[in-house]
């Protein structure tokens, strides 16, 4: 038989669905079928070139009306309408439907269509079902494993997806750069860095390292465990570095104690020509901040328009927080006031900076005009207002603040609002009431809120609750020295001598170091640092004769060294001299020397100011004629004429 005879037999075939007679020849029947056989596959393929085009018209229910028109639909038909049915308002029912028909396909576990299912199953939130889909695959490929860490990553589940990323490294899948950074940026979010180091070394030996997604994710990764020393050397080799790998080196040193590295970063950002986003400058931002540069936090938002400020949330709520924590609320609620776009952080940052430099009664203010306007609370807002509370004493309204958010607002409480109650009943001498509060909690007490604990009872001098917040802070954060020198303070204070040496004694036994007291000053952009004793300063001369001659002039006023707060068994007059030479006194005597007469000095402290250096400035502030801005670590002291805005209560 003749090709056209085929076509003829193939015709008739179409029209009467009759199979090839057997009583035809062999060849003629081969050549039939071969023919059929190609013009299905063409119908196949223009299948899913119509379902493709019509999805992509957004006409979804038009490709699943298609598809169901089909009499023989394929594992390659089927992704395009799950995936159709994957963007209607509802897609569930439409997908369910799809899996059943699926089911009937001679492949029905065709990883395909699987992992289309699995995206849709995710997507509506049926992630047992997501699970379920995955499981039918005989051999899921990179893909299908990709598909699955996601759906676990999107269900906030991220640990869960590091163990799906196990499982599918152990049965042997190689990542490509898309799974690589999935799996990267899960590991990131719970900060598993054995897990993500692992996934890194995979990149590399397949190499994908190089791809700038990739290496981002890495960064990220080593960024949220801390280790800025990594994500440099990450940085450093990237061949391409974007505004977002830029942000997330500058916002990591920011977080990561390093502002000093961030600043730089930025600025270097600046000479290779490359412009900073909002992320960006809120990072440089965050580092100002924590080195109360203020003259350098403007130069930052210098390099913006002003309109980008104003019209962004998240620039405004970074300068509103940095001009606050720098001492200037003036500036800070400037700012405030002329946003154009606030939402619900910029007042939360508004009240929160209100609150932690002692203008409380604004900040109840400002939250009294939130509720006119209709805007609901959350829970941020209650933690400025808590703040407000701990810092100025007010525990009734501390108290009402917190039974208000529960009774009225429907806010369950989180540590961090435990933490702000404990510390107010803690500062005002209820520390029988703090403890039962840590009893009451639905939750464990974390190192900040026996912290608080701790705090209280150095004021109060309650050695036995002491002894109590120091054995949990020990079993939470067993390296951290403050927490064995504050109780060492609470034994000197008391005269037990003996307690504190052998509690220095624990601290050598198991290499747990005091952090050196360090205070910053920030002078014509430049940030100077200043620690006890210090004397390499080239005006450390100076430095110390303006000291000794604001202590001739304090004691004339006088002021007697508050020498139990020194730690050690040693002589009075030796104490004095330690007393004298504390960083924030430096850091304040350096200023004097360096600045114009009536210009306002601000120090940043790394740890709370001891109670002798509080007087000691309420007093210079009246001397010198200057206002003196503390910020240590715990709050903020505003000295002006011999007094402070704390009231003497931190």
């Amino acid at each position: 038989m003749s090709a056209t005879a085929a076509d003829e037999a193939i015709r008739r075939v179409l029209l009467t669905g009759v199979s090839p007679s057997s009583h035809l020849p062999p060849l003629t029947v081969k050549l039939i079928h071969g023919r059929l056989l190609r013009l299905d596959l063409l119908l196949t393929d223009l299948s899913q070139l119509l379902l493709r085009a019509v999805s992509s018209c957004g006409l979804h229910l038009h490709a699943l009306r298609l598809h169901s028109l089909l009499p023989d639909p394929s594992h390659l038909t089927f992704p395009f309408a799950i995936k159709a049915a994957s963007r209607l308002p509802n897609p569930l029912t439409a997908g369910v439907q799809l899996h059943a028909r699926s089911l009937k396909l001679p492949s029905h576990s065709n990883a395909h269509v699987l992992t289309s299912l699995l995206n849709l199953y995710a997507k509506c939130g049926r992630l047992l079902d997501a699970q379920k889909a995955f499981d039918e695959m005989l051999h899921p490929g990179t893909v299908s494993w990709t598909a699955l860490i996601t759906a676990y990553m999107d269900a906030g589940r991220a640990q869960e997806a590091v163990g799906v990323a196990r499982r599918a490294f152990a049965s042997g899948m190689r990542p490509d750069s898309v799974t690589a950074v999935r799996v990267l940026t899960a590991c990131a979010r719970v900060a598993d860095l054995v897990n993500g180091e692992a996934v890194w070394k995979v990149a590399e030996q397949e190499g994908i390292a190089g791809n700038m997604f990739v290496a981002t994710a890495a960064l990220d990764l080593y960024v949220k465990c801390g280790e800025m020393d990594k994500a440099r050397e990450v940085f450093d080799k990237m061949k391409n570095k974007d505004v977002v790998t830029w942000a997330a080196m500058v916002g990591g040193y920011a977080s990561n104690g390093h502002p000093q590295e961030a600043l730089e970063l930025f600025f270097a950002m600046q000479v290779e020509g490359m412009r900073p986003d909002c992320y960006t400058v809120s990072g440089a931002l965050s580092a100002c901040t924590r080195l109360g540069a203020l003259d350098l936090g403007r130069r930052v938002v210098g390099m913006l328009h002003w309109d980008e400020v104003l019209d962004n949330p998240v620039l405004g709520t970074a300068l509103i927080d940095t001009y606050a924590k720098c001492g200037s609320t003036g500036e800070a609620w400037m700012v405030f006031q002329q946003m154009r776009k606030r939402d619900i952080i910029v007042w939360n940052a508004m009240v929160l900076g209100l609150g932690m430099t002692g203008h409380e009664k604004i900040a109840f203010a400002l939250v009294g005009q939130m509720n006119k306007l209709g805007m609901t609370l959350n829970d941020n807002t209650f933690i400025g207002l808590l703040c407000s509370c701990t810092h100025t004493g007010l525990v009734k309204d501390g108290q009402r603040y917190f039974h208000n958010m529960t009774q009225l607002y429907g806010i369950s409480p989180r540590i961090e609002h435990y933490g702000c109650m404990v510390d107010l009943l803690s500062r005002a001498g209820l520390l029988e009431e703090a403890h039962q509060l840590i009893e009451d909690m639905p939750m464990q007490a974390n190192a900040v809120v026996w912290g608080a604990v701790l705090g209280g009872c150095k004021i109060h001098r309650n050695a036995d609750l002491a002894e109590l917040a120091l054995k949990q802070l020990i079993q939470l954060e067993p390296w951290n020295s403050g927490n064995y020198v504050m109780l060492s303070n609470i034994y000197s204070n008391s005269g037990r001598w003996e307690d504190a040496a052998k509690l220095r004694l624990e601290m050598k036994a198991k290499g747990v170091e005091k952090v050196p007291a360090s205070s910053w000053v920030e002078l014509d952009g430049k940030v100077y640092e200043f620690h006890v004793g210090d004397k390499s300063h080239p005006l450390s001369d100076q430095i110390y004769a303006k000291l000794d001659q604001l202590g001739m002039e304090m004691k004339a006023m006088g002021y007697k060294p508050t020498t139990e707060v020194v730690m050690f068994d040693i002589e009075n007059e030796e104490k004095e001299h330690t007393l004298v030479h504390h960083s924030e006194k430096i850091a304040i005597a350096f200023s004097l020397l360096t600045t114009e007469p009536g210009e306002t000095i601000r120090v940043t402290k790394n740890l709370r100011v001891c109670s002798d250096c509080h007087t000691a400035i309420k007093l210079i502030s009246r001397i010198t004629c200057r206002e003196i801005i503390v910020r240590d670590n715990n709050r903020f002291h505003c000295f002006r004429d011999g007094y402070c805005s704390c009231n003497d209560y931190w």
